[in-house]
């Protein structure tokens, strides 16, 4: 413990270790927390319209243990290791040789690349540790979002919450700074989303775009909120425009602002204050 402490190698390499595992964990939320909110709400419908659905088996982060969607083959420990299990199966079902998609590997590296690079840059302390926890957040929100245009409060909340507690301490910004910027995050997009409501008279994004981006301002405080929003808008601006030429994507077509957010979010934690200073200057 002390070498991963003190030694900025060994604590980068245990941080990627770590970080992969996590990564495995996360491919879990993004299947299952939007299925597990859509029972909920199933059983809450049906709760107020005083019937009774039937009974159904525990479904939840942990039961039922992972298996492969085409044949139901149970995923054994040697089969779940990070990256390592998809690059020796190749990409595929031992059993029934039923494509495993790659995400879940890009995933898995997601979450172990930036919380190698979340210790590299704060060190193996508290603002990194934090850091790697906000990143990973981050990025189930991001797959969740571009799978369902659906933000999570069970997600986002957290994370705002999680950014004003490590606020207190100042690991990222001042408490005042963190609180202004929650406040100021949220209204933002809130005045944006009332804008375009009473302009065009359809909604242009969602309440968990505005949570999100109070959470954002929660971990990095009020000042990185404009660059953030100008980030965003930019990486959504060229992701949109590649589906467009690429994909043949229909220009009026809905996309998820939440993963430009997160994006946007993860630059400005490790070069805000950076980007901000050539703005100014």
């Amino acid at each position: 413990m002390p070498a991963l402490l003190t030694d900025p190698y060994a604590a980068t390499i245990a941080a990627l270790i770590v970080g992969l595992c996590v990564g495995s964990f996360l491919n879990v939320v993004i299947h299952r927390l939007p299925k597990m909110l859509e029972r909920g709400w199933q059983e809450q419908c049906a709760e107020q319209r005083g019937e009774t659905l039937a009974a159904a088996p525990p479904y939840n982060l942990w039961v039922p243990h992972s298996a492969c969607p085409g044949c139901g083959h149970r995923i054994g420990a040697l089969e779940n290791i990070p990256v390592v299990s998809w690059l020796a199966l190749r990409g595929k079902c031992s059993a029934c040789k039923t494509a495993i998609s790659a995400r879940y590997p890009l995933v898995e590296l997601a979450g172990g690349v930036l919380a190698a690079f979340a210790i590299w840059h704060f060190g193996a302390n508290a603002a990194g540790a934090a850091a790697c926890v906000f990143l990973w957040m981050l990025i189930a929100l991001t797959f969740i979002d571009a799978d369902t245009m659906f933000l999570p409060d069970d997600l986002t909340l957290p994370l705002l919450w999680a950014g004003l507690l490590a606020n207190v301490w100042g690991l990222f910004v001042p408490l005042t700074d963190a609180v202004l910027g929650a406040i100021a995050g949220y209204l933002a997009l809130w005045s944006v989303y009332w804008l375009f409501k009473l302009i065009r008279g359809k909604e242009g994004m969602g309440y968990g775009d505005f949570k999100l981006l109070a959470a954002l301002g929660a971990w990095l405080g009020w000042k990185m909120l404009p660059l953030i929003i100008l980030m965003s808008s930019l990486v959504g601006a060229a992701i949109g425009l590649a589906l467009i030429v690429f994909r043949g994507r229909d220009s009026q077509m809905q996309l998820p602002f939440g993963p430009y957010l997160a994006i946007a979010g993860a630059i400005a934690l490790f070069a805000g204050p950076t980007l901000v200073g050539i703005w100014l200057h």
